[in-house]
């Protein structure tokens, strides 16, 4: 090499140098142009880095190839490099030179080495931070995930953005029903659609990130709300373009809004704000929305001071058992009755809807449906005692006791325990759309009848699995919810209809048909044209202290027949 060439390398190698350690001020341009000016210099016709994961993506070629100099002559090897760095990560590069281009000197090899060393110095570095980032903020399928989020927050929280930033937590609505009916595939798909129908409505300051399954969490300017909550109320995603197929897609969401007072200590204070009122809105009967406001300050307040106050009320017997009576339309006889849970607290009735939604948030839902069934027993047993004719009981039990894989020997202790004969007693169990509570629920039914304890599927018509609840399940007792029963609307034709089959189908399998919900004599008619023998509901009784129960027993028939 001459001297005007040495010098030459040396100050394109020390611009390059001085380039890669300068990543604030690093424009790829320049530097591709600068690598040109190398190449020329040495004649080389094209340059080739490569960067893969590990070996397995190596030999399959999967990784990430570049050619930033190529002019169209470069037939043969001057120089190739691989390195595997500790990671395992594997990078590649090659110079290449024209097929009738003069050998290469010593020091021509030994200074190109040095450059493709350097080169790929920068590559590896520059890659694998890349790889790190990846790993560290985005999960599997590419979401950005929590941390992602939480540095996001930092982010704004440094800049002093984030007030007036609404934080959203939402979860896909029965998805699992989703990905049952178009298929897990399909699925995911209508989930990243998804989350990109939402992500397109986001400001430049604003985040959409995954924190696993179907949660996500949004950081958004809260003048854009609106958008968000539009989406997160439903609308159609596509999940198949070649056939145009759709999917309705809704959530359940937790929204605080950061007030320009709001003070906190770090960033998990703002997502732990919407994860409580997101928590609220996954168990909300109507409307999909929740805000953590002073509303929903007051109603948390309300439950947490229920659950402390309840093992205190059950010790002392605070919750009493009323029983509904079943009455046969045709006769008029009590044939059995429902036990229903009121709680009597300074001398208050407390509605049911106060505190068995919160009881079933949590496993309490279960003790009291144990201290219910204990109280039934004792009842049904000083009745027998007393040489009083017993009816038939049925005791509600929580889909909540299904996580316990001892429930059917709880349930018999109590029942043996009170030395109950196992024909008074039923236990009403209500729908399921989870696989495994399903088989649960299965398995429990067929323990129950061998021991000779009536099952039956309470409000049947209101879950997703009907007709295969009932289709799977060896129930004795069908409860028609009052939502199949006719009244005077415009659309009493197509319910009559419905409430016929349902009937129908429920006796052809051998089953015994109960009403709930019957409140007039037209009803009572409409039970017995389609042969339902038997009617629940106001029309004969509301739910009845025990005393009062007990007056009704000794009539055992109502004359309104």
């Amino acid at each position: 090499m001459d001297e005007d060439k040495r010098a030459k390398y040396t100050y394109l190698f020390e611009k390059m140098i001085s380039t890669m350690t300068d990543p604030e001020n690093f424009v790829r341009q320049e530097f591709v142009d600068l690598l040109a000016e190398i190449c020329e210099l040495f004649h080389i016709a094209k340059g080739v880095t490569e960067f893969y994961k590990n070996e397995r993506e190596e030999r399959e070629g999967v990784g990430e190839i570049l050619i930033d100099y190529d002019n169209g002559h470069g037939e043969k090897v001057v120089i190739a490099k691989r390195i595997v760095t500790k990671t395992k990560a594997v990078i590649k590069g090659t110079l290449y030179c024209a097929a009738d281009e003069p050998p290469y000197s010593d020091e021509e090899i030994e200074k190109l080495d040095i450059i493709i060393r350097a080169l790929l110095s920068f590559i590896s570095r520059n890659r694998l931070l890349a790889t790190v980032e990846q790993l560290a903020f985005y999960d599997e399928d590419g979401y950005p995930n929590l941390n992602y989020f939480v540095r996001h927050l930092d982010y704004l929280i440094a800049k002093g953005k984030v007030y007036n930033k609404a934080i959203i937590l939402y979860n896909l609505r029965q998805f699992s029903v989703v990905n049952r009916e178009i298929g897990r595939e399909f699925g995911d798909i209508a989930m990243k659609n998804y989350y990109l129908r939402i992500k397109s409505v986001l400001d430049d300051d604003g985040s959409l990130c995954r924190m696993g399954g179907d949660n996500f969490v949004i950081v958004i300017d809260s003048e854009r709300l609106e958008s968000v909550i539009d989406i997160i109320n439903g609308c159609p995603i596509v999940y198949d373009k070649d056939d145009e197929k759709r999917v309705m897609i809704s959530a359940a969401a937790g929204i605080f809004v950061v007030p320009f007072d709001f003070e906190f200590k770090k960033p998990g204070e703002l997502f732990e704000k919407a994860y409580i009122a997101m928590q609220y809105a996954k168990i909300e009967q109507k409307g999909t929305i929740v805000y953590n406001d002073n509303k929903m300050r007051e109603n948390r307040k309300k439950i947490l001071e229920m659950r402390r106050v309840f093992p205190t009320a059950l010790e002392n017997k605070e919750f009493k058992a009323f029983y509904q009576p079943k009455v046969d339309v045709n006769t008029g006889e009590i044939v059995g009755a429902e036990a229903l849970c009121r709680w009597i607290r300074d001398k208050k009735v407390v509605p049911p809807m106060d505190f068995i939604p919160i009881l079933e948030q949590n496993m309490d839902i279960c003790k009291l449906d144990f201290y219910m069934l204990d109280t039934v027993c004792k009842d049904l047993m000083r009745w027998i005692s007393e040489d009083r004719k017993p009816v038939r009981i049925s005791v509600n039990l929580s889909r909540k006791h299904l996580v316990d894989a001892d429930i059917f020997t709880h349930i018999m202790e109590i029942i043996e325990k009170n030395k109950v004969p196992h024909e008074y007693i039923e236990i009403e169990l209500t729908e399921t759309t989870n696989d495994a509570e399903f088989r649960d629920l299965k398995q429990l039914v067929q323990n129950l009848q061998k021991e000779g304890i009536a099952t039956s599927v309470d409000d049947f018509g209101m879950g997703y699995s009907s007709l295969n609840l009932i289709r799977e399940i060896p129930w004795n007792i069908l409860k028609v919810d009052k939502s199949f029963l006719p009244v005077d609307d415009e659309n009493s034709n197509v319910t009559s209809l419905m409430y016929k089959h349902v009937i129908a189908m429920a006796l052809d399998m051998g089953l015994e048909c109960v009403t709930e919900g019957v409140e007039t004599g037209d009803q009572v008619e409409i039970l017995k044209e389609n042969k339902c023998r038997i009617a629940q509901g106001y029309y004969f009784d509301k739910p009845l202290k025990v005393d009062e129960f007990e007056e009704r027993l000794k009539v055992r028939k109502y004359d309104t027949i």
